[in-house]
């Protein structure tokens, strides 16, 4: 088992974070079969053309080399230091890797898993390997990820808003519940069953949180350096991203408010956005202002600032209004 002890000023130094760079390891993971947990076949059809083109075309399969289940280079997956992280930083991060550093890294990698393929063992001894790897990452990214990416970052934004709330008014136990079946806490401490058997202590320098994606339905952590102790763990909502379902809401409520006005409620359940809004559900940004100015007027939703965000909520009359409708 797992443990990350925690002290008093832990909670206050713990923060979320963005990973643009972590996603894209872990989609790589998924197509090319290092994750238990498959892609969605819709998702699988559609991403497995270009990632066949990609491992031909550049030296992606130098990056796959190097990863095995729950193990791979810190150099080329580097921690991130904001909820404005971007794939930009992130590749910037990787071309800037000291030379001695990679290939270190590298012959780390190769002893856990090792290939005798001429053309990645070419690609690892070159001595520009930090600039290669991420040329392929960066490419893999605007095939791979950058299409969907305004969806997932609304996912990975919604999910950090909930958590960050919980974490604020009911510390770590309220924050931790249900956020993975095999984490909990004990005694003072985060409990990440089936990983391990070590004990790390906080120190005060707080956990780093990352909301991810195609990490589910598992959870990761990073206990060496050069990432502080982070949990990587499964955004709430990717279940219903992988599977959206209705694209309409009941028919009573959408009698009533109107279809979209409808859905925009329905889609409420936990804070978003404008933005967040419209993009996970492929409306205009400024209808959706136009239709959450009704429903607020209405008494059915409210608004309160967040950093530099503006989050929409249902009142409880929005909530009895959803929650009674068949």
């Amino acid at each position: 088992m797992l443990r990350f002890v925690a002290g008093r000023d832990d909670l206050l130094n713990s923060r979320f974070a963005l990973s643009p760079v972590t996603e894209l390891e872990n989609l790589l993971r998924k197509l090319v079969g290092r994750r238990r947990a498959a892609l969605p076949p819709a998702w699988a059809a559609r991403l497995t053309p270009a990632f066949h083109r990609l491992r031909a075309e550049t030296a992606l399969d130098a990056v796959l080399a190097l990863q095995s289940e729950r193990y791979g280079p810190a150099f080329v997956a580097q921690p991130p230091s904001s909820m404005a992280q971007t794939i930009g930083d992130d590749v910037a991060a990787i071309r800037m890797t000291p030379l001695a550093q990679a290939r270190k890294e590298i012959a780390d990698c190769l002893s856990r898993r090792p290939t005798s393929d001429p053309r990645v063992l070419a690609v690892l001894a070159d001595k520009n390997v930090a600039t290669i790897l991420a040329d392929a990452m960066e490419a893999a990214w605007h095939e791979l990820v950058a299409p969907d990416w305004p969806t997932l970052r609304a996912v990975l934004e919604r999910d950090v808003v909930y958590r960050g709330g919980l974490l604020s008014t009911g510390g770590w136990q309220a924050a931790f519940a249900g956020l993975h079946e095999r984490l909990r806490w004990r005694d003072g401490a985060l409990e990440l069953s089936r990983f391990g058997d070590s004990t790390h202590e906080l120190d005060g320098a707080g956990l780093l949180l990352v909301p991810a994606v195609f990490v589910w339905p598992h959870i990761g952590a990073y206990t060496d350096p050069p990432w502080p102790k982070t949990l990587v763990y499964p955004a709430r909502g990717t279940a219903a991203l992988w599977d959206p379902g209705p694209a309409t809401p009941p028919d009573a409520l959408a009698s009533l408010l109107g279809n979209s006005r409808a859905r925009l409620l329905s889609a409420l359940a936990d804070p978003a956005s404008t933005t967040q809004l419209a993009t996970s559900l492929g409306m205009a940004t400024g209808a959706v202002g136009d239709h959450l100015a009704v429903l607020r007027n209405a008494g059915l939703v409210t608004r309160a600032r967040s950093g530099r965000s503006v989050l929409y909520r249902r009142t409880p009359l929005g909530d009895a209004l959803t929650g009674a409708t068949p």
